[in-house]
């Protein structure tokens, strides 16, 4: 089984530029280049790939596409959740019969369930695969924050193996690590280079989207005891987190990632493109940084 770290990008869904399909030819050609800057791992149908908006047939054709362009060079998590129990099972078996290395699923983000039933979501879910799963806590997005305790008590559970931390508490990677006796590998989900100090082992991380390279050479150099290297490069590349981060993190990404030569088309209603300031700023830091998705 292979093990995940570093810092892993959650990835867009490219898509035509009317919207009307997925840019699948565009989604080969962003892998490639993913793999080739030395990404150690990438994530679709996160929220980043709008997974609420794409419909079963695309999400089967993306995971499709995701799996035989990788072609077990790095691996490649799916996100499966959804509100039905019944229907985060159905999708995580289809990940897992596609070929999928992993699962990110974010807990029921309408019902606002209790800490029994999140362990009995994830124990149906883990009973019915045979993959690892990396547990999405994000507050501000599910309605339910999965606090160190309950992470712990979902640790137990055979396939639950990771958790992606997207909270701005960054001390809660040293709590689950303790509370876990390190059963659940943390990668931080806003704070990356933070929550390296506290000890995560991976950063699914927006950024990696269009500096795949420089936000796995932070982690390296955390890794290999270089501190002050890896926060020089993580001050230099801030603006593009920044960027990417808030309520445009979509869109904006989508900005930069086309003003860098890759169609990625807009998002799908109801999130709109990037303001035309957006827009321009996209522009100017592809300028700034030298951004291409050439390789």
């Amino acid at each position: 089984m292979k093990r995940f770290e570093g810092s892993y990008a959650v990835c867009v869904t490219p898509f035509t530029e009317d919207g009307s399909d997925v840019n699948y030819s565009g989604l080969k050609h962003y892998i490639n280049w993913q793999i080739a800057s030395g990404s150690p791992g990438l994530i679709f149908l996160g929220s980043t790939g709008e997974f609420l908006s794409v419909s079963d047939e695309e999400r089967i054709g993306i995971t499709e596409t995701a799996v035989k362009t990788a072609a077990g060079r790095i691996p490649i998590l799916m996100g499966t959740a959804a509100e039905d129990t019944r229907e985060a099972v159905r999708l995580s078996r289809q990940a897992e019969a596609l070929g999928a290395d992993g699962l990110m699923i974010i807990p029921p983000y309408y019902s606002s369930p209790t800490d029994d039933e999140l362990y009995h979501h994830y124990k149906t879910i883990s009973d019915a695969v045979s993959i690892p799963i990396m547990v999405y806590n994000n507050p501000a997005t599910a309605n339910v924050d999965l606090l160190p305790p309950l992470l712990a008590r979902l640790a137990e559970i055979e396939n639950v193996r990771y958790v992606k931390e997207s909270t701005m508490d960054v001390t809660r990677v040293r709590d689950i690590t303790l509370l876990s006796g390190g059963k659940l590998t943390v990668f931080g989900g806003i704070m990356g280079f933070e929550s390296f100090l506290e000890g995560a082992k991976g950063w699914v991380s927006v950024a990696s989207n269009v500096m795949p390279r420089e936000t796995a050479d932070i982690y390296t150099l955390v890794k290999a005891g270089d501190i002050r290297g890896a926060w020089d490069l993580y001050m230099r590349i801030l603006p593009i987190i920044r960027f990417v981060a808030g309520i445009w993190y979509v869109g904006g990404t989508k900005a930069l990632l086309n003003a860098m030569g890759l169609p990625v088309g807009n998002p799908r209603p109801p999130r709109l493109p990037a303001p035309a300031p957006m827009q321009d700023q996209a522009k100017a830091l592809v300028r700034e940084f030298n951004l291409t998705c050439a390789f």
